[in-house]
């Protein structure tokens, strides 16, 4: 994650209920303030008021910054309509073709780690040369075997699988956090 940043690309996660929540939860950490504060540079700043004083200097003072991350469970009506015109399956696939870049980071959030709809958005992931991340529960499920990489919490329950994965992504979100913008 920590490199995907640093290269100046981008995260998107995905999950399927209670892993919606989590996918959306950790986009939040990622794109304001969690822990530190985030000012804007004193260039941002200073660019802020150039541009219009009155609403730049609110901007200023109140914008933050952030780690570019994107929930893609989050488009109810494009996945909605990719889901009814075309197949469910793939609505999260479709926005990892759209948003996606080489260099940018798939995160699959799964607790049984065989959800079709994650497990065709990695393998686009993956194709378009972006690493991709399963987070699942202890067994890996199918992503195991398609990711780059999978993070196995050691449970089998669901709500115990996603209960234990809320402190992990919370310690990626402060140590990505602590080494962006700690000063």
């Amino acid at each position: 994650m920590e490199e995907c940043y640093k290269r100046g690309n981008k995260i998107l996660i995905a999950g399927n209920g209670g892993s919606a929540c989590d996918a959306q939860h950790m986009v939040a950490e990622l794109m304001k303030s969690f822990l530190l504060k985030r000012e804007l540079s004193k260039e941002e700043k200073k660019k802020m008021l150039e541009t219009d004083f009155q609403r730049g200097s609110i901007l200023a003072s109140k914008l933050q910054g952030a780690l570019p991350a994107i929930a893609l469970d989050s488009h109810a009506a494009l996945n909605t309509a990719f889901a009814n015109d075309v197949d469910g399956r793939l609505c999260f696939a479709q926005q990892v073709y759209a948003y996606g870049r080489k260099g940018d980071l798939f995160l699959g959030i799964t607790t049984s780690g065989n959800s079709e709809n994650i497990l065709f958005a990695a393998v686009t992931a993956r194709a378009l040369g972006m690493k991709a991340i399963g987070f699942t529960g202890q067994s890996g499920g199918k992503v195991a075997e398609i990711v780059d990489f999978c993070v196995k919490i050691p449970a089998t329950q669901t709500y115990e699988v996603q209960e234990l994965q809320q402190p992990v992504y919370h310690c990626w979100c402060q140590m990505l956090e602590e080494e962006f913008f700690r000063r």
